[in-house]
């Protein structure tokens, strides 16, 4: 295993700066928005985004909203889970330290959510085709989504790379 000291700083400053904006975003959207009343914020926008604020007490996309205390318990878990996983890897590049951040912030953000307020602050609707009908989320739910997607496209190109065979130097006579 690799010392992480000087190789999480990144993944760090990405889950603070993650937690900040999402904390601020959903402060103002509490203090701004009246729940479940759609709001076109910008009218050029208003064809790809509204503002919608819900509470959500259940997991991405509202489901199982029944068990919202479990999440507390199941968002700390996975937080020390996407730690541990980092500290484990022998690959700690940038872009890397940047997915995990982005999760660790995400996840963050959500769990301070519930355990201030007892639900998540949901706000960001998609007004076009084809997620239209898609779920209302935060910028919590966008960091961890495009972390993952961000840690998902490094091991594919990781792998790419050591399945390419080796060229041989050529020596020039």
């Amino acid at each position: 295993m690799i010392s992480t000291s000087k190789n999480s700083f990144l993944i760090w400053c990405g889950a603070i700066f993650v937690l900040i904006v999402d904390q601020l975003s959903k402060h103002w959207v509490l203090q701004n928005l009246i729940e479940y009343k759609t709001v076109d914020f910008i009218p050029w926008l208003t064809p790809v985004l509204s503002l919608t604020r819900l509470s959500n007490t259940g997991v991405a996309f509202g489901l199982f909203p029944q068990l919202g205390g479990w999440f507390t318990i199941l968002s700390s878990t996975i937080i020390l889970i996407i730690i541990w996983f980092y500290r484990t890897l022998e690959v700690q590049s940038w872009p890397i330290q940047l997915a995990f951040g982005m999760q660790i912030g995400g996840a963050l953000g959500n769990l301070v959510d519930r355990l201030l307020r007892g639900s998540v602050v949901d706000f960001i609707d998609l007004n076009f085709w084809p997620v239209q009908e898609f779920a209302i989320f935060n910028l919590a739910d966008s960091a961890i989504v495009v972390g993952v997607g961000i840690l998902l496209l490094c091991i594919w190109l990781e792998e790419e790379f050591r399945e390419q065979p080796e060229e041989l130097p050529t020596h020039a006579e």
